[in-house]
């Protein structure tokens, strides 16, 4: 689900989710952009020390949970770019439509398509903490579209910035394709530079007509956006530490003989009548029992035993 923030790979690890590079001497306190960035740093702390983005940043990710976090993104930016398009000629938000430039949503169907097939559609599923957000983007879109403005900025800026770490992370730790499959997310082709870029959408957020209390109550918003998207984090430290190495890496776990032997994969697929390799732990076991292999086994311990006895000479 991070998208992250500014940054850079070889900087320290609660340096890089942040979204400003440099400072702008055009700015003002007041302005919108800096009231944003000074408001959301308490958040930007809670955030990147979240444990599953931690362990993002180290590598620590893998394919299955990757996976579950691209869904996170989809539901996301289907609601986000949804009220977005409503809200394409509302003064409030209008400046800050670049559907060309910005809108994600084609970018991961994409990668949906990759890890989960052609029939992506069927085989996922909005998470509780996931909704939670994909509601109140779709509250504000509806009933506050100037509160649109906090989450547009929490994400995008986010994904042109420390984004970019994220995947060059996420492609070298999932050994995803050169070709950037599975992470389209975080390309976009039509900015040229994402700095210039930035700075560009932040001069249109501090051109916006607003007042004092309509920035205050954006800054709110922001800092609400940052809870949903650590929730999601948490939700999906907690899916993470539920899973099996095996199983997160996309693999099935190898039945060790102990507990129910249902939730062996092996066995799972005999169960409903299919026919495939047996277990390997319930082959190795029986094949162990046959009277010419404990033969065979019982030479090569005497073999391997005169050999450590004699290297211990």
């Amino acid at each position: 689900m991070p998208s992250a923030m500014e940054g850079s790979e070889g900087g320290e690890e609660g340096e890089i989710l942040r979204y400003e590079e440099t400072e702008d001497d055009n700015v003002s306190p007041t302005d919108l952009s800096e009231l944003l960035k000074e408001g959301t740093k308490e958040s930007h702390d809670r955030a990147e020390n979240t444990q599953f983005v931690k362990d993002f940043l180290k590598g620590r990710i893998k394919k299955e949970l990757f996976k579950l976090a691209t869904v996170a993104l989809h539901f996301t930016y289907s609601a986000l770019e949804e009220e977005m398009d409503r809200n394409k000629d509302n003064p409030v938000f209008a400046p800050l439509y670049f559907p060309l430039e910005l809108h994600r949503r084609e970018a991961l169907v994409k990668d949906l398509k990759y890890f989960y097939g052609e029939d992506w559609k069927e085989k996922i599923q909005c998470s509780e903490a996931t909704q939670h957000y994909v509601d109140r983007i779709h509250h504000v879109g509806q009933h506050e579209p100037e509160l649109l403005v906090a989450h547009a900025y929490t994400r995008y800026m986010g994904d042109l910035s420390g984004g970019q770490v994220l995947k060059k992370v996420a492609q070298r730790a999932l050994k995803l394709p050169t070709t950037e499959e599975g992470i389209q997310f975080y390309v976009f082709d039509n900015i040229s530079n994402a700095q210039q870029f930035k700075q560009l959408y932040r001069a249109r957020m501090n051109a916006l007509d607003l007042d004092k209390n309509t920035k205050e109550r954006i800054v709110e918003e922001a800092n609400r956006a940052f809870r949903f998207n650590m929730q999601v984090f948490e939700e999906l430290d907690k899916l993470g530490r539920s899973l099996t190495e095996e199983a997160q890496d996309g693999g099935f776990p190898v039945h060790d003989g102990k507990g129910d032997l249902r939730k062996c994969p092996y066995y799972a697929d005999k169960l409903a009548g299919k026919a495939g390799p047996g277990c390997p732990y319930q082959a190795a076991v029986a094949l162990a029992k046959q009277p010419l292999v404990q033969l065979i086994l019982a030479a090569c311990v005497a073999v391997a035993a005169g050999a450590a006895a004699w290297y211990l000479m």
